[in-house]
């Protein structure tokens, strides 16, 4: 009997499940959407999530915990942009803080004049910014980031270790990037994974560093798997895919894996086994001691 072509079995220690979400609606968007020219308006700077966006985030929230999700995530990876920033730690983030908890929030109450409450780190999963996973660099005010100081007095419990310069030396004003480059960049952030070693991961980032990074590695697929993960986010839509590592990039040793070695040889039929057993005792029994 021949295999499908279409099924595949791979080793559980060579995947991990990445949670791909868009950030929620930013002030940018409501014009850029009608009249993309707005997106280089310099009032859009670092733009924030809209009071709808703050919304999306709520129901997005509301989802991850129904359905389990939450529990599952073992580290939120965002963009360290405001807007994305914002929709991680609202959607993943612990309960909202309240006085008297020693533990830094992960949000402080009222963040760049949004009027939400502060956000609690507690039992919830740490989280990461990353540069690699920002938008699309350059030209576009929205795209340009605050410096990481302002960032930690606004999120001081987002880890911000991982980005070398404290003020925005990726973006400048005359020179957007290609989209050769953001889909290069997508493809070096998805091998860092691999570094990683949590196996579950939030992932809170940007449309076009999504739609460029997956359209490149969903090539390969069926075209109804290709248009279903490389088709373009909503604000806040979540998307669960599989990563395989093919080239061992992140190979470890396997959690799961139990090469039984007792008992050694053949198993027997029980009743033989049985059988067996009994002659062994009677045997002994009998030999002189």
């Amino acid at each position: 009997m021949e295999l499908s072509a279409g099924t595949a079995i791979y080793p559980l220690h060579l995947c991990k499940t990445i949670h791909l979400v868009r950030h929620a609606q930013g002030v940018h968007n409501v014009e850029g959407d009608k009249d993309h020219s707005a997106y280089m308006k310099p009032e859009f700077f670092d733009a924030c999530v809209t009071p709808l966006g703050w919304n999306q985030v709520d129901c997005l929230r509301e989802h991850v915990k129904k359905s389990g999700l939450a529990e599952k995530i073992e580290l939120v990876i965002c963009s360290p942009l405001l807007r994305t920033m914002q929709t991680a730690v609202g959607v993943f983030g612990g309960e909202n803080y309240t006085n008297g908890i020693s533990a830094p929030p992960l949000m402080v109450e009222n963040a760049a004049d949004n009027g939400r409450p502060a956000i609690s780190n507690l039992n919830c999963p740490p989280f990461l910014a990353v540069e690699t996973c920002r938008e699309r660099l350059g030209a576009n005010p929205c795209d340009k980031r605050r410096s990481i100081t302002e960032y930690r007095t606004l999120f001081p419990a987002i880890d911000f270790s991982l980005i070398e310069n404290d003020e925005d030396v990726l973006w400048v004003p005359d020179v957007r990037e290609t989209f050769e480059s953001l889909g290069e960049r997508g493809r070096k952030f998805i091998d860092w994974l691999w570094t990683r070693e949590e196996k579950e991961i939030a992932i809170v980032t940007h449309s076009g560093l999504l739609w460029h990074t997956l359209r490149m590695y969903s090539k390969e697929c069926h075209p109804t798997v290709r248009h279903e993960v490389s088709k373009y986010f909503a604000n806040c839509e979540l998307r669960s895919l599989v990563l395989v590592d093919r080239s061992m990039l992140g190979s470890d040793s396997p959690s799961y894996k139990y090469p039984c070695k007792i008992p050694d040889g053949v198993d027997l039929p029980s009743d033989v086994a049985d059988k067996k057993q009994l002659e062994e005792e009677a045997q002994e029994r009998t030999e002189p001691v």
